[in-house]
Parts: C-alpha cells; sequence; structure tokens
C-alpha cells in the first residue's frame, strides 16, 4: 500500500498538535497546582470535588455564624458581669443603710449615688453589639430595648431570642431578651412576697420568708391580722377580703410562723390592727427595686434614728430580697451564656477538623501530583522532539536523493 505525501504531513501534523497540547495541559496543571482543569478531565473525580466544595463552603459558613456568635455571646456575658458587680454594689449600699447612727444626710448621699447606679444600669441594658444592634432586644435588633418613661422604664422589644445555624444539626441562641434579665424578676423570695400595711401603726416588720414544703403550698394570699399586740389571725384572703379564718396564734418578737407550707417572721412590736400581707410573688424589674430602694432612702423618717422607722427598714429588707432574686436572676442567664459559649467553641474544633477533612479530600481530587506532572512533562516533551525530528527526516526524503 501507498502512503501519500499529503497523508505523511497530516498524520505527523497531527500527532505534533496533540502532544503540544498535552504539554500544554500539563504545564497547566504545574502552574495551576490543579490536576483537572475542566471535567471532562476527569468527569467523576469533577462531580465528587463540586459535592466536597459544597460541604466545604456551608462549614465555613457554619464557622462565620459560630465567631459571630461567640462574639456576641462574650460581649453580652462581659456586660452582665457589670450589671452583677453593680447589683452587689446596691446591695451593699441597701446593708449600709441598716446602720442605725446614719444621718439623712447620708442616707441621701446613698440616694443619689444609687441614682447614678440606675442610670448605669439602664445604659447597661440598652448595650449594641457594635455594629448597631441591640443586644437584649430579642429579635428586633435595631429597636432601643429599655426607654425611661414618667411610668418607669418599660421594655420595647420582645422575648424572641436571634439564633444562628452553629452546625448542620444545631442552631444555637446568639442573644437573650431583655425582658427575660432585667424586667422579669420575682419579688418577695421569688416564691411569696411578704409586706408591712402602710397604715400599721406598731414598729414591726416581716420578712420574706421560705417555702418549706411546696406541696402544701399552691400561690394562695395571706393576711396576718394583729387582734392585739401579742395575738393574731391568719386569713386565707386569695378569694378576696376579709377572707376566712386558718389559724390564730400567739406573738413573740422573731418567732418563725408557718401556714401551709411557707414560713416567715415578724419582727418588732406590732400594735392592735396591724396588717401583714403575704401575696404570690410577681414580676418586678431591676429598675423598679433600684427606684424603691431610692425612694426609701429617700425618704421621710419621722426620727433621727433611721432604725426607728418601720417603713424605712421593711423597704430595706424588701429591697434586698428583690437584689438577692435579681443577682440569681442575672447569674442564671450568664449561666447559660457560659454554656453555650463552651458548646460553640467544642463545634468550632469539630468544624476545624471537618474543614481540614474536606481540604485534604479535595487535594486529592483535584489538585496536582508534581513528581507524575513533571515526569509525563519530559516525556511529552521527549516524544514531541522525537516526532519533530522523525517528521523533518521523512520529509526530506525523495528520489532525486539517490539519483
Amino acid at each position: 500500500m501507498r502512503i501519500s505525501t499529503s497523508t505523511i504531513y497530516s498524520d505527523n501534523i497531527s500527532t505534533m498538535n496533540t502532544l503540544q497540547a498535552q504539554i500544554a495541559q500539563t504545564q497547566q496543571q504545574i502552574s495551576t497546582g490543579r490536576r483537572i482543569l475542566n471535567p471532562a478531565d476527569d468527569p467523576s473525580a469533577a462531580a465528587r470535588a463540586v459535592e466536597i466544595g459544597q460541604s466545604e463552603a456551608m462549614n465555613t459558613q457554619y464557622a462565620d455564624n459560630r465567631t459571630s456568635a461567640i462574639n456576641t455571646l462574650s460581649l453580652s456575658e462581659g456586660i452582665l458581669q457589670n450589671v452583677t458587680s453593680l447589683l452587689q454594689d446596691a446591695r451593699l449600699v441597701a446593708l449600709d443603710a441598716g446602720n442605725g447612727l446614719l444621718t439623712d444626710s447620708s442616707r441621701k448621699s446613698m440616694a443619689q449615688d444609687l441614682q447614678g447606679r440606675l442610670n448605669e444600669l439602664l445604659g447597661l441594658a440598652n448595650s449594641t453589639d457594635g455594629k448597631g444592634s441591640y443586644l437584649f432586644s430579642g429579635a428586633q435588633g435595631k429597636v432601643k430595648p429599655f426607654v425611661d418613661t414618667v411610668a418607669g422604664v418599660t421594655y420595647q422589644g420582645d422575648d424572641m431570642q436571634r439564633k444562628v445555624q452553629a452546625s448542620a444539626a444545631r442552631q444555637i441562641s446568639s442573644t437573650d431578651a431583655g425582658s427575660d434579665i432585667f424586667m422579669r424578676i420575682r419579688n418577695g423570695n421569688g416564691v411569696f412576697h411578704a409586706e408591712r400595711d402602710a397604715a400599721n401603726t406598731g414598729n414591726a416588720i416581716i420578712t420574706q420568708g421560705s417555702l418549706v414544703d411546696s406541696s402544701l403550698y399552691n400561690g394562695e394570699s395571706y393576711r396576718v391580722v394583729f387582734t392585739s399586740a401579742t395575738t393574731y389571725d391568719i386569713n386565707d384572703v386569695t378569694a378576696g377580703l376579709p377572707g376566712t379564718n386558718v389559724t390564730s396564734g400567739t406573738y413573740a418578737d422573731g418567732q418563725a410562723i408557718t401556714v401551709n407550707g411557707i414560713q416567715f417572721e415578724i419582727k418588732g412590736t406590732p400594735a392592735n390592727g396591724d396588717i401583714f400581707d403575704i401575696t404570690p410573688s410577681a414580676n418586678q424589674s431591676l429598675f423598679t427595686t433600684l427606684d424603691n430602694l431610692i425612694a426609701t432612702l429617700n425618704g421621710s423618717i419621722p426620727s433621727t434614728n433611721a432604725m426607728n422607722s418601720a417603713a424605712y427598714r421593711q423597704g430595706l429588707n424588701e429591697a434586698l430580697a428583690s437584689l438577692d432574686q435579681g443577682l440569681n436572676s442575672v447569674l442564671g442567664v450568664r449561666a447559660t451564656m457560659g454554656s453555650r459559649l463552651n458548646e460553640l467553641d467544642a463545634l468550632q474544633i469539630t468544624g476545624d477538623e471537618l474543614g481540614l477533612q474536606f481540604k485534604q479530600t479535595l487535594s486529592k481530587l483535584q489538585d496536582t501530583d508534581y513528581n507524575k506532572a513533571i515526569s509525563e512533562l519530559t516525556m511529552q516533551n521527549l516524544m514531541l522532539q522525537a516526532s519533530q525530528q522523525s517528521f523533518a527526516k521523512v520529509s526530506q526524503m525523495s528520489l532525486f536523493n539517490y539519483i
């Protein structure tokens, strides 16, 4: 069979073009570090690389979400640490205010100091994350949560928590509603609240007491009425006044009184007709607690000795109980923040490990094996040179060269 000159030329040119294309591809693989330059190079590996790349992108987004949540929670926890210190300082003021040797000017100075603390508390409650979003407004990040009005501080946010997708299967709250932190603090001892009637003429006060048997107390309201300076009746007034008698007793200063699962003390000298009421605990804001303490310190005491005023001592007693409830509430929220931060840290470690696995898998699928690629490039260059040299020899063959 005879092979025409044109066929020889076209076959050799095709071979060299193919080799040059292979060399160009290998060079590009070496320069880019990518083995798969287009899906046709390895369809199966290319499809798998796309899938892994999408998973890696999602993992990266989760990591960004976690970082944002950690920053927000850390900032919020730091602010609540300041709130804790502020309430502890206010509690010390309330304790110091019980000193019977304080003068009116000393008490008013304390009240002025607490007014500054109240303003500071409002500022802390309205803290932002540095990007203009309020930390304690629930899901309403752009709404200022707390506003000081004539009627007192009101909450403008909602009760929602802002959540972030921390992993494929886990959402974590990055914020807490200010209503739960600053507004919904149970007064009294958290179960019931005891108070002295403002019309009492004796100098006795009532403690906030405690729950001793939860199976016996179901949120009833009671009224202690002194029928003399040494005897009293306790009436159940849950359904309204005058109520029904539950028990009667003989009064002893500071002796514990127990009724239907709750216990409290009345201290001092009561007068005939004096009244003390016990009602289920209700929500009271931290702002109201400080306001009440300020009002107590600024109140008019009909004696140079503050300890002679039962209303004053009762006010301090209730303020201390409410501050304790507020501290417990804030510390509880801080504990949940700490738990969430710990979980986010653990998810970060897991996410980093997963991201490394994705990178390693992608590298195996699409990265260039430089040793192999350089060997192939060397071989391809040798093949191209051999092809070029053989073509040059063949193209010069002619009978005229042998005549």
